[in-house]
């Protein structure tokens, strides 16, 4: 474990140096059951908010049990993230061997967060579009990511603005945590490879509590491909996942702008943040709620170890756990996931909701 720790630590440690406006049709949107029905629009702060921004969140939850389609949004964009770990594990194999300079590791960056926020942003796009175009019966994911290919253009444009944020943030915050005094080794928990190493070197997430078994060749005894996508594709794919959220939360309507309403994308980004003014208490509570739910299920795994004796067996002896506990280990693995792909599609949903909420209180007398 020790020897993955500082192989991780090494590479996570920047060793990768590393036209007309169309206003939208009164009654195109429509949102069954929307979270806000019977809840007072008036009242920025206080219960009210957070009235309004779980009843978003609940309100994408009975949206997609009653069009139980939209998961393909989830389960495509599970596929989307595992390609990112995938080709973040290549290009750190790439980097190992090969040493390229500093402009060919950023260039590596941004091809591969440009492409997996790319497809990231036309999956969201299409649940945006068979959500608002559906009247009566369930939404059809399939008709709305048809659809939203005509919008390629700005979303693509959206995609590199977002892949050269992201990639500034993440270097800004390994560079908070590089220079990090001594004095506060609390805060190391916090940095963009602590927490996940951590995490994912212990069972379950480890469910073996030995690499070599996923990954030593048979018959050959050295390390396979696996090894470069998990750990290390997973672990750089989490901090990718991380960084995009926020500038999910940040920019929620962007895309709903650009889909429903046919803005330009400079329209859209302005006009989102001006929406984020009246409605960013609400966007802020459901996501922290989202959140919860994932990080309450992702808990369990301490309920998990305790129920194994597997709390910290690198500390205490070295063995590997039984076949029935690593079965577990992976339905729990298995479980964590689809929890938070279902959670990532109610937050989509949910994002809609309060678009439509926002653009309702704006047009009221």
């Amino acid at each position: 474990m020790t020897r993955v720790s500082e192989i991780a630590e090494h590479w996570f440690g920047l060793c990768r140096r590393p036209p007309v406006v169309r206003t939208m049709q009164a009654d195109f949107v429509h949102l069954p059951g929307t979270a806000h029905e019977g809840l007072p629009d008036g009242g920025g702060g206080g219960s009210g908010t957070i009235r309004r921004g779980i009843g978003a969140a609940f309100s994408g939850m009975r949206t997609l049990n009653r069009n139980r389609q939209l998961l393909w949004f989830g389960l495509l964009a599970g596929l989307v993230l595992a390609g990112n770990a995938v080709g973040e594990g290549a290009f750190w194999y790439i980097n190992r061997t090969m040493q390229p300079d500093i402009i060919g590791l950023y260039i590596q960056d941004f091809f591969l967060w440009f492409a997996t926020l790319f497809c990231l942003l036309l999956l969201l796009a299409g649940l945006i579009l068979s959500l608002s175009s559906k009247k009566e019966g369930s939404a059809s994911f399939s008709e709305g990511l048809a659809g939203a290919k005509k919008y390629g253009k700005p979303l693509l444009l959206w995609s590199m603005i977002l892949a050269i944020a992201g990639i500034l943030l993440l270097r800004i915050w390994v560079g908070l945590f590089t220079g990090l005094l001594p004095e506060f080794p609390f805060l190391y928990i916090f940095g963009p490879s602590n927490f996940v190493i951590s995490t994912v070197t212990q069972f379950p997430f480890n469910w073996t509590l030995d690499w070599a078994m996923l990954t030593e060749v048979p018959g050959y005894g050295g390390r396979s491909l696996l090894l470069l996508i998990y750990p290390f594709g997973v672990m750089w794919t989490m901090n990718f996942l991380a960084i995009t959220l926020i500038m999910f939360v940040l920019t929620p309507f962007v895309v709903p702008l650009i889909v429903l309403e046919q803005k330009t994308l400079r329209e859209a980004v302005m006009e989102s943040f001006t929406l984020m003014r009246t409605i960013g208490a609400e966007i802020v509570t459901c996501a922290a709620f989202l959140g919860v739910v994932v990080f309450g299920v992702f808990l369990t795994y301490l309920l998990v170890q305790a129920a194994s004796g597997i709390v910290n067996p690198y500390e205490t002896v070295m063995f590997h756990p039984t076949l029935t506990w690593i079965t577990l280990a992976v339905l729990y693995n298995l479980a964590l996931v689809t929890v938070a792909f279902v959670v990532a599609t109610v937050g989509g949903i949910a994002a809609l909701d309060l678009y439509t909420s926002s653009k309702n209180r704006g047009s009221a007398p």
